[in-house]
């Protein structure tokens, strides 16, 4: 069943994944490049894509009094897709695991699948998110799987998901991926050169110690913290508190945690035993009982290799197996042992509340968060809870 769960993650978002190079959105048939032209051709002899035929593509696509499938299929028979070549596709995956990663094998275990659909995908994993990111933007991957956080270098709307304390717990983390897998957000969902094919939850992040006195921001002060290399914000807000930040990448940085190279690591718990973590807690250490925020993985799509329409089918599918990857989420979780705990008072987790809010206003001064992401965030808080005071005097 944990299997399973891990196939139908990959498996819904890249089965469906019809990649006429043409994009529906195009009411001009003619702003089709000569490239996507020769492929749709291939993909599809016979057919030709009209303002007319775009229109109807889109209307099936965004239909939900239709099942994914059912849609998928419509589209199948509307523009004969498959019955040419295969498409080709390249999609590169973040696995820290690499090949062997249960990520990455549940994907090889669907590829004979996809070609069924008429897509040959090259699937191609990565140890270093950087480095697949990079691929990303050189149009080496048609698609990646990577971190909300490093999602957020390419899609500002969707990398704001994982902004620090906007998303206080899994119950809200549902509504919100609810809200950005109907159509109606389909809009927000493309920036620039980039299309997000689909968001998945990936647990909580955690204050990960080396010492059960570092239990609040002021016991950091002199201490070293892990920041993403990539994320100057990061180090800043670390500095602020009198804390010493140490750059570092998502795969070095709990080595370092782990070898006493930093004293402070923040990451989710599914990775306390896939990381062994508890080598760096180990004697005196803990978690801070406190979730600092919902992280997520994205799948993010090159523009002119996944219309948008069709993209619609594979956010929902990712959205409809949130309840599977929340349960081999919870698995791993589980495995924390309750030893590790560190309690953090009431008041002070009032305190941390408005300190993350704070954060997060500066932050989207800066042009570092998307101040639209974080108003539907806070309305998703209030109507999960009316009585908060945000509610009453709204800041974000």
């Amino acid at each position: 069943m944990k299997r399973l769960n891990l196939r139908t993650f990959l498996a819904m978002c890249l089965m469906i994944l019809l990649p006429l190079a043409a994009s529906a959105a195009n009411d001009d048939a003619t702003m089709m490049t000569a490239q996507q032209k020769e492929e749709l051709n291939r993909a599809a002899p016979g057919f030709t894509l009209t303002p007319e035929n775009a229109a109807q593509m889109r209307a099936i696509a965004f239909d939900q009094t239709r099942s994914i499938e059912e849609r998928a299929a419509a589209l199948k028979e509307l523009t004969g897709f498959g019955k040419g070549e295969p498409v080709k596709r390249r999609v590169c995956i973040w696995d820290i695991a690499g090949r062997s990663g249960p990520i990455f094998t549940a994907a090889m275990d669907q590829r004979t699948q996809i070609l069924k659909y008429g897509v040959d995908v090259e699937l191609i994993p990565f140890t270093n998110e950087s480095v697949l990111a990079e691929d990303l933007k050189a149009g080496m991957c048609d698609a990646a799987l990577m971190s909300g956080l490093r999602a957020r270098l390419f899609h500002k709307y969707a990398g704001t998901i994982d902004a620090v304390g906007a998303v206080p717990s899994q119950e809200h983390m549902k509504v919100l991926l609810r809200v950005l897998a109907h159509p109606k957000s389909a809009p927000r969902m493309v920036s620039g050169e980039y299309v997000i094919l689909g968001i998945a939850p990936a647990g909580a992040a955690y204050v990960f110690v080396n010492d059960r006195s570092i239990n609040s921001l002021a016991a950091a002060a002199g201490r070293k913290v892990a920041v993403l290399d990539y994320d100057k914000t990061q180090a800043e807000m670390v500095a602020s508190v009198g804390a010493t930040p140490i750059a570092s990448d998502i795969v070095s940085a709990p080595n370092k945690f782990n070898n006493g190279v930093v004293d402070v690591l923040a990451a989710p718990l599914v990775a306390y035993e896939v990381l062994e973590l508890y080598k760096g807690m180990s004697p005196d250490g803990g978690i801070v009982e406190y979730p600092l925020a919902q992280i997520t993985m994205q799948l993010i799509g090159r523009k002119d290799k996944f219309p948008n329409e069709l993209a619609q089918l594979v956010r929902e599918a990712f959205f409809q197996n949130y309840d599977l990857i929340r349960q081999r989420l919870a698995e791993e979780e589980a495995k924390v042992p309750a030893k590790w705990w560190i309690p953090l008072p009431e008041k002070d987790k009032q305190q941390y509340e408005v300190m993350m809010q704070e954060a997060r206003l500066e932050l989207r001064q800066r042009g570092y968060y998307d101040a639209d992401m974080l108003s539907l965030q806070r309305k998703i808080r209030c109507k999960l809870d009316a009585n908060r005071a945000e509610c009453a005097n709204p800041v974000e």
